[in-house]
């Protein structure tokens, strides 16, 4: 019985150290400036990861005080939580699977059509009920003015793969209206302004920018999906550890409750 509860121990003290990349990844996702616009998605990996610790850390001093109803109560509880991992990470790869971006000819960076994302973001995210604190939020945020410290002429910008899906949205026109770059966030003397009905919308006052376009929906929406498929990575392997330990756990449990009834059964027939 001492040598299960004490694997059970180190397994439990593996699974608590396991909920620490979760926890991490939540709060690097709600540091993310959409993120922090984005209040559907910001906070449940974080409230997951937290659970997780807290069970991990009842089956740990379950196993190492030798308290079989906390082991049970960690068993069932650990059960749950990994059923919700799963349930949060197959609902995220699904919604986020499809990709609206698509290259631009002579440009490092993507552009991003909102009609290329799945309507369950469309919906619950950027719909018109949503959008006007959305974009008040991202007006708000860094995002855009820190574009003018970084990119100083326009082949600079132009040849940047690191300009995020957020600001290819709303911090510019999009290319096909064929606006003149001045700095990244003042464009002027359009070409093509019937290329898209963004090109209408376009201001260069700094409080509006392409805030108001389809394409800042669509980059808020890029940006949050590469966000979430980078977390999900950590996700996967932090669930599989997870499942591992349970499993092992719930053998070393079972083996133990065995081990005590046979000796009492043992002691009885003594």
């Amino acid at each position: 019985m001492a040598l299960a509860n004490n694997l059970t121990a180190i397994l439990n003290l593996l699974a608590l150290l396991c909920s620490i990349p979760i926890t991490a990844s939540g709060i690097w996702l709600a540091s993310k400036p959409d993120n922090e616009c984005v209040n559907l998605l910001r906070w449940p990996v974080v409230v997951l990861g937290v659970l997780i610790l807290v069970v991990s850390a009842t089956g740990f001093i379950g196993a190492y005080k030798y308290k079989e109803t906390l082991l049970a109560v960690y068993l069932c509880c650990m059960a749950i939580l990994i059923g919700l991992l799963l349930v949060v990470l197959i609902f995220a790869f699904v919604v986020t699977r499809p990709d609206g971006s698509y290259r631009v000819p002579g440009r490092g960076y993507k552009e991003y059509r909102l009609e290329g994302f799945s309507n369950w973001l469309k919906e619950n995210v950027v719909d018109s009920k949503n959008w006007g604190r959305l974009r008040a939020c991202l007006a708000d945020t860094n995002v855009c003015p820190k574009l003018n410290q970084e990119f100083i002429t326009a082949d600079q910008f132009f040849s940047s793969s690191k300009i995020t899906p957020l600001q290819s949205g709303c911090c510019k026109p999009p290319s096909a209206c064929g606006y003149n770059f001045v700095n990244p966030t003042l464009w002027l003397n359009p070409t093509n302004m019937a290329a898209d009905a963004d090109c209408y919308i376009w201001s260069n006052d700094q409080s509006q920018l392409c805030y108001n376009c389809n394409s800042c929906k669509a980059g808020l929406l890029g940006n949050l999906r590469k966000e979430w498929r980078k977390a999900n990575l950590i996700l996967i392997i932090t669930v599989v550890v997870l499942i591992w330990v349970y499993v092992i756990a719930c053998s070393a449990f079972r083996n133990a409750q065995t081990e005590d009834l046979f000796r009492k059964y043992k002691q009885g027939w003594v």
